[in-house]
């Protein structure tokens, strides 16, 4: 038995005998609502047994009360006209509704937990931190750990091609979750405000987009680095501070390649029309232009007084 914190329909989770005793969280499979889902309705839902179903849920630690909508999350755009294989949505329906509506659903509470968490942080390194939190590629790795490349719904070619491990489709569809748990969750109290669905999203952005990160969040902060150094993307920092001021964009121009080719390393400048902002050394030239893009942050940003005081900022970076 295991207990949950979860804002979703359950606190405890039974093993499978446990399911029929007396005050079990669980519902047995045969009784769950198979009522179609007010918000849309799939004439014909992927095939999915209920051992399947009941893995899922335990992985996302949400029983959702319709299993239409928790098999519409998983379905993509790929199956949705296919025919003839048993697992056809005759609707047509896929999960990208879905997925529109939990962007905007992850975005708003990522944005909540970052304020919470940083109330120090300026607006800019805040935006920076919610677009790494749910890049593509961070959401994509929630599908990993949680699983779903086994539990997505595919058309033949998209299954063919190697779609259950796509960064972008795991993406997509961890997304759609947090949409059909928000609505599952409001379905459970009509009439009610949005607040139960957004408890239980809560719940599971917390625990499997933002918790996963907030160590590595955290140690940055605590070490007064600005959010572009957590990123490690200090080109985009650079181009987003020239851009506030209307300054141009930077260029990155490749000065020297140092050593043989087993152990090479490049210089780079980054110029801002003709003028040299700095110049950075690294074993790439991407890495070799991170941090001349670096230097040049700390040089032209207003905020390095605050930020880095004392920190002997060279003329030149480094990064390996």
């Amino acid at each position: 038995m295991m207990t949950t914190h979860s804002g979703g329909n359950i606190e405890r989770m039974t093993t499978r005998s446990d399911d029929n005793s007396r005050g079990s969280p669980f519902r047995p499979i045969e009784s769950r609502s198979r009522e179609p889902v007010p918000w849309r309705t799939m004439a014909k839902r992927p095939t999915k047994t209920a051992t399947a179903d009941d893995s899922l849920e335990v992985r996302l630690r949400y029983r959702f009360r319709d299993a239409a909508l928790l098999q519409l999350a998983l379905t993509h755009s790929s199956l949705a006209f296919e025919a003839g294989d048993g697992r056809t949505n005759a609707t047509g329906e896929d999960n990208e509704q879905l997925e529109f509506l939990g962007d905007a659903v992850v975005g708003l509470l990522i944005t909540e937990l970052l304020v919470r968490h940083f109330p120090e942080r300026r607006e800019g390194d805040l935006t920076r931190m919610r677009a790494m939190l749910v890049s593509g590629k961070g959401m994509g790795e929630v599908g990993v750990r949680l699983g779903l490349g086994r539990d997505l719904h595919l058309g033949k070619g998209e299954d063919a091609s190697g779609g259950r491990t796509k960064s972008a489709l795991l993406a997509d569809a961890v997304e759609a979750l947090v949409a059909a748990i928000y609505l599952d969750a409001n379905a459970a109290t009509p009439g009610g405000n949005g607040g139960a669905g957004l408890k239980a999203a809560r719940s599971f952005v917390e625990r499997e987009i933002f918790q996963p990160r907030l160590a590595e969040l955290k140690s940055a902060a605590q070490q007064g680095a600005r959010f572009g150094g957590i990123v490690g993307d200090w080109k985009s920092a650079l181009q987003e501070l020239l851009q506030a001021r209307a300054a141009g964009q930077p260029l990155y121009r490749t000065v020297e390649e140092i050593g043989n080719d087993h152990n090479k390393r490049f210089r780079v400048e980054v110029l801002l029309g003709d003028r040299v902002l700095a110049e950075g050394e690294g074993t790439s030239k991407k890495s070799a232009q991170q941090a001349a893009a670096r230097v040049a942050y700390d040089v032209l940003s207003p905020a390095v007084g605050e930020l880095a005081d004392d920190s002997g900022i060279p003329a030149t970076g480094t990064q390996g």
